[in-house]
């Protein structure tokens, strides 16, 4: 049974799997795609070649990161990472300090005694047309057409102690952000069979689990449930669909899927570079400005759209502000 958070991977150089990680990677497909799959003669050596250029892709994805930036309050004004991503050293360590991700992994047992942390720091990007103000020689002119940069929507994902942990874990993650695509794209294929709609409605309710449970780069959105209530309404979901039977036709054609968006793995989700002149105000500037400064990012991209700037952070614990406690605060304000 397909475990939400278990790892298939170390430390392996692009290109020198060892047969048991590839394995996994295959049963890991096939447990994220359809558990049914299984059933078909081959589907091994059909999704053997596609899995290992998916491995191949999210291991280059993850190991072209950065190293981390430290984000503290020493380093925020020595650092243009920093200082274009958070208006001031203090809202960035208020930030950090209320991560969702952060918050549960300092929680956690494997957090005790710990003094720093790493992470992959997640920033949505817009592009805002805006009217603004612009000193020209002596001159102030006013109503000037300006692009503003707007960074927003902050999140950690894949706290560990160690930067190594950090990047097996993303590489997890990428990995199971391409299976979630491919059941998407099934997901998206099924609906437009009438007779299949309950096997939508299954696919559909396990995708969800699924990105739910870290399998995505995308905003988590959190309805309560833990780790455990998570396993147990994968398997819940598998169940129903093991119940449903075997359709041959239909299941060879997911296979058929499965394997094109692994085969396909740098179409579906890749990094570019970012690169920026910004003043302190994030407004872009043309490269004659002397006041302006270069920043560059990498930003993650995915076949539906959606794009993250990536900064690998580290984080020292005790730097930061004390939690915001919600409930006591209502209460005071309540009683």
């Amino acid at each position: 049974m397909l475990k939400l958070f278990q790892s298939i991977f170390g430390s392996e150089p692009p290109g020198r799997y060892p047969d048991s990680l590839v394995e996994a990677a295959i049963e890991r497909a096939v447990d994220g795609i359809d558990s049914r799959l299984r059933t078909l003669p081959g589907y091994r050596k059909l999704l053997r070649a596609p899995v290992v250029h998916a491995i191949d892709h999210v291991v280059a994805l993850v190991d072209g990161l950065p190293a981390p930036v430290a984000a503290t309050r020493s380093r925020y004004g020595d650092d243009v990472h920093l200082r274009t991503l958070f208006a001031s050293a203090d809202r960035m360590l208020d930030i950090l300090a209320n991560d969702t991700a952060l918050n549960e992994f300092r929680d956690s047992p494997s957090a005790a005694a710990v003094a720093q942390v790493n992470a992959l720091l997640l920033v949505e990007h817009t592009v805002k047309h805006v009217m603004g103000i612009e000193l020209d020689g002596e001159m102030l002119r006013r109503d000037v057409a300006q692009v503003a940069m707007n960074f927003r929507g902050h999140r950690l994902v894949d706290p560990a102690v160690s930067e190594e942990e950090v990047r097996r874990q993303l590489k997890r993650r990428a990995f199971d952000c391409l299976l979630s695509l491919g059941l998407t794209r099934i997901a998206d294929v099924t609906s437009e069979r009438a007779d299949l709609q309950s096997q939508r409605t299954l696919l559909r309710r396990k995708l969800d689990a699924l990105r739910r449970g870290g399998w995505s780069f995308d905003q988590a959105q959190s309805d309560g449930s833990d780790a455990v209530a998570l396993q147990a309404e994968l398997e819940d979901t598998e169940r129903q669909l093991a119940a449903l039977g075997v359709d041959h036709r239909t299941l060879h054609a997911n296979l058929d899927i499965a394997a094109a968006i692994l085969a396909d793995a740098e179409q579906q989700l890749w990094s570019v570079a970012l690169d920026m002149r910004l003043d302190r105000m994030n407004i872009e500037r043309d490269a004659q400005d002397a006041t302006a400064r270069m920043v560059s990012f990498q930003e993650l991209h995915d076949a539906p759209g959606r794009h993250l700037i990536m900064l690998p952070v580290s984080i020292t614990l005790d730097e930061l502000p004390r939690r915001a406690d919600f409930f006591t605060a209502a209460q005071r304000y309540l009683g």
